[in-house]
């Protein structure tokens, strides 16, 4: 929690000490864009109760596929069998480029979760593993994709701090550099087969893959 230097009988303006915070590179001075920052619902706060406010700026979201195999299922070879997936890429989470995510910042994840309307991960992780062995039963025959994947969410957000000026009244200031930060992070992975019998919706990992399959 950030404190506001005040006094009884000469209380030193909000304005001028937010400008010396922001001189001494406490806090960012922000720049000039073309979309207005969103900001908390009120001017000002009391800090034992609200000490940070958070809110989604902009996101995108994007199916993965992090490993990957394909299949061609012949007429009379249907059965049971098990195999290695090649890993294609992977999604760490970040907050401002950092991969070092604590619980602290589990409220931003909350507003993304909100946004997107799926859960996410709320701290240090990545879809990156050494191998992926699957066991899978193929009644018919085709072509199939055996997929690991995720659906990647990256976007900007603001965070604001309640900086104290009475014991109980504070102001929202942003708290990040250049005003706005960045995130990226995942749903937790599936593991599937597709098959180009049905095609999947848009923009689904599902469709991503039978992409893949040039379905």
């Amino acid at each position: 929690m950030i404190r506001l230097a005040y006094r009884r009988r000469a209380v030193t303006p909000v304005a001028v000490a937010l400008s010396a915070l922001v001189s001494f590179g406490v806090l960012g001075a922000g720049t000039a864009r073309a979309t207005p920052l969103p900001k908390p619902p009120t001017t000002t706060c009391d800090p034992s109760v609200e000490p940070t406010w958070v809110d989604i700026m902009s996101y995108r979201v994007d199916p993965v596929i992090t490993d990957y195999l394909s299949l061609y299922i012949a007429d009379g070879t249907t059965g049971q069998r098990t195999d290695s997936l090649t890993n294609t890429d992977s999604v760490t989470t970040t907050v401002n480029n950092s991969t070092e995510v604590g619980a602290s910042i589990s409220p931003l994840f909350v507003k993304v979760e909100a946004k997107v309307g799926f859960s996410v991960m709320k701290t240090t992780s990545s879809t990156k593993t050494s191998q992926i062995t699957t066991t899978w039963n193929f009644n018919k025959p085709g072509k199939y994709g055996v997929y690991r994947g995720t659906r990647k969410v990256q976007g900007e957000w603001v965070k604001y701090l309640c900086a104290e000026t009475s014991p109980t009244t504070g102001v929202w200031i942003n708290a990040l550099s250049g005003g706005v930060g960045t995130f990226t992070t995942f749903e937790p992975p599936e593991i599937g087969t597709v098959s180009c019998t049905t095609q999947e919706p848009a923009g689904t990992l599902r469709r991503a893959v039978q992409i893949r399959l040039s379905c």
